[in-house]
């Protein structure tokens, strides 16, 4: 495995020199350090489409500070796809959301801001390889740092190249824990090589603010299809048997069929569906890949531009 452009950050023992290169603490985390919650801010890690994350100082530990862009300073797109079939317990909030009043914005806000931790703390207890949470405060998630091996902050996926046996047992890696995701209802939404970070015992699922309910979302299946395909093409660059298996529609198969178990392990074999398709799915299908790729490419520019 070789690092390409990883974002070098000191973070595993040298917390007091840290200290004297703190930077300026940026407002939002300004209430966490009154609370004690936090000790210092360290550095900027990376600021991506919702959020900026930072390195943080909390005793003797280095952990990050998620800090979540305001909903109009967000460049995600198609957030109400995402959102649909997430179960909002206080009648009078789900009311208000729905009508899109400014209480209602507020609180689609808040859950959006939360949805990410609860998906954290579920994942972790399924066994997915996920940063250990230790809780959101004021709309800023705390959790772990990953780091690499030698106490760098863990790249992510995208700068990383692989050897052929290296990206198969990654991919297969990867699949089991999008498999054990779906077993607890949940699909990540956005998977690609840019929400992965690999540490010295292989990858870790980052980024699940939009993380899609598997059982009330309607556009469930067309997300699962979409990741496990982005994580196919990617590790198929360095193993290209792997773009051969039809793995999402074997694992949906499972799933539908209510046989898939976080255990289950994949066999490269599909029952073939000879219904006639639907064309205006399939055209709307294409019309989301495409947009998907230019949208992957646009991180790609923007990484190369980071550089």
């Amino acid at each position: 495995m070789r690092f390409l452009n990883a974002p070098y950050f000191y973070a595993n023992t040298l917390v007091q020199r840290n200290y004297k290169r703190a930077m300026k603490t940026p407002k939002r985390l300004l209430p966490l350090i009154e609370d004690g919650i936090i000790d210092q801010v360290l550095s900027q890690l990376m600021s991506g489409k919702e959020a900026t994350v930072y390195t943080v100082a909390c005793g003797s530990e280095v952990r990050c500070a998620k800090v979540y862009k305001e909903a109009t300073k967000r460049s995600f797109k198609k957030a109400v796809l995402y959102r649909e079939g997430r179960k909002v317990r206080n009648s009078r909030r789900g009311r208000a959301m729905e009508k899109g009043s400014s209480y209602g914005r507020e609180q689609q806000e808040e859950v959006w801001q939360t949805a990410e931790v609860d998906a954290l703390y579920k994942l972790a207890d399924a066994g997915v390889r996920v940063p250990e949470p230790y809780g959101c405060f004021n709309g800023v998630l705390l959790m772990e740092l990953i780091t690499d091996q030698d106490g760098y902050a863990a790249p992510r996926l995208n700068d990383v190249t692989l050897s052929p046996k290296q990206a198969r047992h990654d991919h297969a890696t990867v699949l089991q824990d999008v498999i054990r995701m779906l077993c607890a209802g949940i699909i990540h939404g956005d998977l690609s090589e840019f929400n992965v970070l690999v540490d010295e015992h292989g990858p870790v699922i980052i980024d699940l603010p939009q993380a899609v309910n598997a059982t009330g979302n309607n556009n469930a299946k067309a997300m699962l299809e979409r990741d496990v395909r982005n994580m196919t093409n990617y590790y198929g660059q360095f193993a290209p048997d792997l773009l051969e298996g039809p793995y999402a529609a074997e694992i949906w198969s499972l799933f539908e069929d209510g046989e898939l178990t976080p255990d289950t392990k994949l066999t490269g074999i599909v029952e073939i569906d000879t219904r006639p398709a639907d064309v205006d799915a399939v055209i709307l299908e294409i019309k989301a890949a495409m947009e998907e790729e230019e949208e992957r490419l646009q991180r790609i520019r923007d990484a190369d531009g980071d550089d």
